[in-house]
């Protein structure tokens, strides 16, 4: 199969994969709008950075394991995929213990610090504490993903999401609205589907490659440390987006004050499908670059790249025209006041101004976890929150008020888009594999 075949058979499935695990939130946001109104909207958005953590460790300890797997079938080293995979997996079953533990023990603490207080405190630990308990799938979805995508299983890593999310709707509908379950209910909801995903996941692991009989289950400090060092960007990228709903949602809250935060309750939702379809064009692509960096084939590396550009691109500038054209109607799916729909098409507007700029980004940054160059992605990736503190909380709303707070978005997003072209010119000259050994 030409390296364009296996492109689009790889990232079309990645992207649909990647849009199912953002809807999940979306979804039980639609049903509690419609049950609850705006404080419950708020309520879910304070407490999915949270949802998002356990995500992003499932993810960065996945991805991680991932690209030393596929590194090693670039190089035919099929001791090295035995070892990487087996320690993979014990590190997401301990990941699945201790964020359990930690979560349950600190999620009001965590709450009151993204600024919860009141009902809306009230209505999202009712959403967390749920949620907490079920993190053992979140991780195990979310962490067996990337390794299913890296043994050819695109197709199956889709279907698994597709199967969660519908199990979600169904359930939603059913809590939400038939047995007035409320925030618990929506919790549950997520936590069964995620269930079904990683359910699926462990199945294909388990027939494709014989998990019973597998001998690298014996932890390896260098594996271990290798997974880790490499699930570092993904675990940034799956979170930073996080990060900047708890920054935003901040600053939202001390310059617009409740109304603000509900706003922005909506138009992360909607940004959320673009950010994850253009992520799943990014991380579609990691099986192809990782092995063909580990084979030292260059020309295929930079094809796939060129491809994935090309494809951001048309995503990113589709997804501005259809949200600006539909940006009256978007606010009503999610059963917000009135008062708040001409809020949520203005700012939906701003946020629409960055789209091209997170296309970039979001394939840049896998690019350079695929290939190792770890601390080009990471300054990518922890740039972004790091960056908005400053000018979402202290430079542009002290001047020109909440609408500061909007515009600091496609801000600093530009500023992270010239420093990643700077950092990819520097990367230009061929990469040094690194030997990936068992």
């Amino acid at each position: 199969m030409s390296i364009q075949k296996q492109f689009f058979s790889n990232v079309l499935p990645s992207m649909l994969a990647f849009a199912f695990s953002g809807v999940y939130a979306i979804v039980d946001g639609f049903f509690i709008g419609q049950k609850l109104g705006d404080m419950g909207l708020a309520a879910i958005n304070v407490a999915y950075p949270i949802t998002a953590l356990i995500q992003a460790v499932g993810t960065g300890i996945g991805m991680g394991g991932a690209i030393a797997v596929a590194i090693c079938i670039g190089q035919k080293n099929q001791e090295g995929q035995k070892r990487y995979l087996g320690n993979t997996i014990v590190l997401i079953g301990a990941a699945c213990i201790a964020m359990t533990i930690l979560l349950l023990l600190g999620f009001p603490t965590l709450l009151r610090w993204f600024g919860a207080g009141g009902e809306l405190l009230h209505l999202a630990e009712q959403y967390t504490k749920v949620i907490a308990m079920g993190a053992v799938f979140q991780i195990l979805g979310t962490g067996l993903v990337p390794l299913i995508r890296n043994y050819d299983g695109s197709v199956i890593a889709m279907c698994s999401m597709v199967a969660g999310f519908l199990t979600n709707v169904v359930l939603d509908w059913l809590f939400i609205m038939v047995l007035n379950y409320g925030m618990t209910g929506a919790a549950a909801a997520t936590v069964i589907g995620q269930a079904v995903t990683a359910v699926v996941g462990v199945l294909f692991l388990w027939r494709k490659k014989k998990l019973q009989c597998l001998k690298g289950y014996r932890p390896s400090k260098e594996g271990i440390r290798r997974i880790l060092v490499g699930g570092l960007s993904p675990f940034g990228l799956t979170l930073s987006p996080n990060l900047v709903i708890i920054v935003i949602n901040k600053a939202a809250f001390l310059y617009g004050g409740d109304r603000a935060v509900a706003c922005y309750a909506v138009v992360s939702y909607v940004v959320c499908i673009v950010q994850l379809l253009l992520q799943g064009v990014g991380d579609g692509c990691q099986p192809l670059i990782s092995r063909a960096y580990g084979a030292g084939q260059e020309k295929d590396m930079y094809t796939v790249r060129r491809m994935a550009y090309a494809t951001g691109g048309c995503v990113a500038l589709i997804s501005m025209g259809m949200m600006y054209g539909f940006r009256w109607s978007i606010p009503g799916i999610f059963g917000v006041s009135s008062q708040l729909t001409g809020d949520v098409a203005q700012v939906l507007t701003i946020f629409l101004l960055g789209f091209v700029f997170v296309a970039f980004l979001r394939i840049t940054i896998p690019y350079f976890y695929a290939v190792k160059r770890t601390l080009f992605a990471c300054l990518l990736i922890y740039g972004e929150p790091i960056l908005l503190c400053v000018v979402a909380l202290l430079v542009l709303p002290p001047l020109i008020g909440v609408d500061g707070v909007w515009i600091s978005v496609p801000v600093v997003q530009a500023a992270l888009t010239t420093l990643g072209f700077f950092l990819l010119l520097r990367s230009g000259a061929k990469p040094k594999v690194a030997q990936v050994t068992s």
